[in-house]
């Protein structure tokens, strides 16, 4: 049914963090299939550009635009919407996908790895859904939807030093979810915000945590099958294509084979 529902957001604009690699690619080259015009930003933004042409190559009837951006610089951030509303008019689905993790500890971590997790995961998510949503709001766009990929680690605190910041962060996103959801029913708008939270998912984020542990990093999607990234882009979609009076709230999924 999804699949249906999501013919109304052809020719509309989408935005997608973290877009050059994992969940924030697959999810761009999903919406581009769906006919949406995507925004995809990233530091890497030739990974985005050879994205953006496959999709041209294989005839997706909606576009993929790359835009360099580094997140951790609010500026970069504005200039970009800034940009999008000249362009393509404005943002109507803003998904919050990028995020990264440092192997700090909380006993004894380097503050600038925390600095630069809470910088992404958590000020950027809030940047950038607060411009997406004056975005909407300056356009009288009533069916907006905002999305923020979570993490299990946003619902429990697993025993490994390494993510205990990095937890801390998707904890913030849990919060700031169901916060916005909340402001957004005071502001009497129809506009949705969901939360998808993915366990182990096969993607680059092992790589950069564990980026001087090639090993390490291996090991993390050895134990059992993770998820695939199309996995997690399957469930935006689902929440993207439910109709316009349903609002996902949360969805959470694990590798069956996930203990924790």
């Amino acid at each position: 049914r999804w699949a249906a529902e999501m013919e109304r957001w052809r020719g509309r604009v989408a935005l997608v963090t973290g877009a050059s690699v994992g969940i924030g690619a697959a999810t761009a080259v999903a919406l581009v299939r769906s006919g949406m015009k995507v925004v995809g930003c990233a530091r890497d933004v030739d990974k985005v550009q050879k994205l953006s042409t496959e999709c041209q190559v294989r005839g997706h009837s909606g576009v993929l635009v790359p835009f360099k951006c580094d997140l951790s610089n609010e500026e970069e951030i504005l200039a970009m919407f800034a940009a999008i509303k000249a362009q393509h008019g404005g943002v109507d689905v803003c998904i919050n996908n990028a995020g990264l993790a440092h192997p700090e500890p909380l006993l004894n971590g380097k503050t600038s790895g925390w600095k630069n997790m809470l910088d992404v995961n958590v000020l950027a998510l809030c940047v950038c859904t607060r411009e997406a949503y004056q975005s909407m709001k300056e356009r009288n766009v009533d069916d907006g939807h905002i999305i923020h990929i979570n993490s299990m680690s946003g619902h429990r605190v697993v025993p490994s030093a390494d993510i205990h910041f990095y937890s801390a962060t998707k904890y913030a996103v849990t919060a700031l979810t169901e916060g916005l959801r909340q402001e957004l029913r005071d502001a009497n708008t129809h506009i949705r915000v969901t939360g998808i939270s993915p366990g182990v998912v096969e993607t680059e984020f092992a790589a950069r945590l564990y980026s001087d542990d090639a090993d390490k990093a291996a090991a993390v999607y050895a134990k059992f099958k993770p998820l695939d990234a199309i996995d997690v882009t399957n469930a935006v979609l689902y929440a993207l294509g439910s109709p316009p009076h349903v609002q996902i709230g949360d969805i959470q999924m694990r590798p069956v084979g996930q203990v924790s």
